[in-house]
This record gives C-alpha cells, structure tokens and sequence, in this order.
C-alpha cells in the first residue's frame, strides 16, 4: 500500500509517491510546466497539441496519480471548460470561420447562430489546449512539496523570498481548512446548523458567523510566523540554502531538453502551417 500524505486544499496538494516524476528536482518539474506550456499556446496545431496530451497523460501515469484522489479539480475543470465553449459559441459563434477562411455548414440552429465545421474545429482546438497543459501542472503540484517549489523558483532565478511566500502559503491552505473545520464544528455544538438540511438563508449566517473567528485566528498565526522569521533574521543575506533543494541529476536535463524542443517544434509548425492555425480546410 503506498505511502500518500496532502497538503493542499480541494484536492489539489502534495501526494507522495514513489514514482519517477517525483523523482525529479522541483526546477526541471517547474521548468517542464512553463516550457509545455508556451509551447502549447504558440500553436493551435491539433496535431501538435494532442500528442502533448498523450505526453501529459504519460506523465500523469508515471506519477501513479489516480483520477479519482483529483475528482474536485478535474470536476471543476470540466465545468470551466463547458462555460468556455458555451461563451465562446454564444459571442463568437463564426470565429472558426474567419480563421479558417471556408463556411461549411452543419445545421441552423436558431436566429443567427449556425452550427459550421470550422467554428467546432476551432472550440476543439481550444478545448486540447487547455487538456494539453493542465495535466502537466496538475502532476507539478501534486509530486512537488511546497518547500521543494520554493527552492525550484529560486534555481530558476526568482528571489527565495518570494519563494518562501509561495511555500508558506502553501503549507498554510490545509492549516486554514483545519481552522475552519474546528470553528465549525465549535458553532454546530453551540446549536448553529449549517448543514445541507439548514436553509440557505441560515447556512449563509452560519457561515458568516465562522468567517469572523477564522480570520483573526489566521492574523494571529501570521504574526507569530512573522515574529519567529524576523527574530532568525530572514531575508539579511542575499541568498540561502535549502534543506530540499537538490541538484539536477541526468534525467532532469532529459525533460528539460525534451521541453525545450517541444517549443522548437511549436514554433517550427507556426511556419510549417504559415501561421499558429492547422487549418484542415484548405
């Protein structure tokens, strides 16, 4: 049975596993994230964008993540990406037209809205880019501790102050969610009901009477954590180590390489197609 500890917030925390992608330095995991990314908004080459998915995807099952332990953030993706598609079409419905440059027409469907093969080309084309990169930052922030990205975007030349915010913050999120835990179970001893069978009205007002005590108990942790950094003199010297920083290691610079042609090949195709589009129409 593997060993698996959280430290996030709605299903979207550190998971220790053993696996390769864990393995990783938190910088060549980073770096693999931003150079995915531009290179999948450099292009709107299906072609392109789906075999980053399949890479994305590969990774996700080295990782050994299981769907199921991100069902709150793949759920709330895929409501995000049905009101994208949904806007798009309602405010942009011959979008697909003008990039493409042909109209071929699937079906009227009311007014002046017109279901064509290249507007759905086009929202499909959007809707794997958004599949193609997200994988990649869900496995980043899901197999890199908080401690080990603060030390990650400070190899890659961000200020390890800026670091340690990001590392506070997110080893403070489940620490919050605990607090609020508490309060709430304090409140509902004390006869307030703010479960499902409450009204919405009363729920609202309970929830507001915890928000009170949460935020003061947060503004107290705050300054004790200040305090204790100001008395080790944080931020005197320039730099600092890092008890989880680690050193790049040969497969570190294989991703990181890998990485960096993806951006090549994305670019190359920009030139390929005569612009970011693949346009199967012509």
């Amino acid at each position: 049975m593997s060993n698996q500890k959280g430290t996030g917030v709605a299903g979207l925390g550190y998971i220790h596993r053993s696996s390769p992608i864990h393995r990783l330095t938190g910088a060549s995991k980073l770096l693999m994230v931003l150079l995915g990314s531009i290179s999948a908004m450099i292009t709107y080459d299906t072609r392109f964008l789906l075999a980053v998915i399949v890479g994305s995807a590969s990774m996700f099952a080295l990782a050994r993540i299981r769907l199921g332990e991100l069902k709150v953030i793949i759920g709330l993706i895929t409501v995000f990406m049905i009101l994208n598609n949904l806007f798009i079409f309602l405010f942009a419905p011959e979008e697909g037209v003008k990039i493409y440059g042909s109209r071929h027409e699937i079906a009227h469907l009311f007014g002046s809205y017109t279901l064509v093969s290249e507007q759905l080309f086009y929202q499909l084309n959007v809707t794997i880019k958004y599949f193609s990169i997200l994988p990649l930052a869900l496995v980043f922030f899901v197999t890199t501790e908080p401690s080990e990205f603060a030390s990650s975007l400070n190899q890659i030349g961000v200020s390890y102050k800026v670091g340690y915010s990001v590392a506070l913050a997110l080893r403070y999120i489940p620490d919050v969610r605990r607090t609020y835990y508490e309060i709430s179970q304090a409140q509902q001893a004390r006869g307030i009901d703010i479960s499902r069978k409450a009204k919405l009205r009363a729920r609202v007002k309970g929830a507001t009477a915890i928000l009170f005590p949460l935020i003061f108990s947060s503004l107290d942790k705050i300054e004790s954590i200040s305090n204790a950094m100001e008395l080790r003199s944080f931020g005197k010297y320039q730099k600092r180590t890092w008890y989880r920083g680690r050193p790049f290691a040969r497969r570190d610079y294989l991703v990181i390489a890998v990485s960096a042609l993806m951006v090549a090949a994305a670019i190359a195709l920009n030139g390929i197609n005569g612009g970011r589009f693949y346009n199967p129409f012509r």
